[in-house]
């Protein structure tokens, strides 16, 4: 069985960080490429950040420079450490796993406001 179990969001003032974690299970994870998504209130889903299962990443604009997408093989997770948030990252971030198929995670509320 596949299990993706994020953790580490919460409320946060604005210029504050939050690193979140996914842990995978169930799958081989070392061949994956994993993602982060987010999706805020009546918006579409869309892509944070990805790291290939080489480890080469790639950011949404609006978070370069303040995102950084990591990984550790050896424990089956991967990181998304964010700095400067801004009101506007608030959203449910979900964690993604691709390869021949896709696996989500549940989702971990990040909310950014004073």
């Amino acid at each position: 069985q596949v299990q993706l179990v994020e953790s580490g969001g919460g409320l946060v003032q604005p210029g504050g960080s939050l690193r979140l974690s996914c842990a995978a299970s169930g799958i081989r994870f070392n061949i994956y490429a994993m993602g982060w998504y987010r999706q805020a209130p009546g918006k579409q889903r869309e892509l944070v950040a990805q790291i290939t299962r080489g480890g080469v990443s790639n950011y949404v604009d609006s978070v370069k420079g303040r995102f950084t997408i990591s990984r550790d093989n050896a424990k089956n997770t991967v990181y998304l450490q964010m700095n400067s948030l801004k009101p506007e990252d608030t959203a449910v971030y979900y964690c993604n796993a691709a390869f021949s198929l896709d696996y989500w995670g549940q989702g971990t509320q990040v909310t950014v406001s004073s």
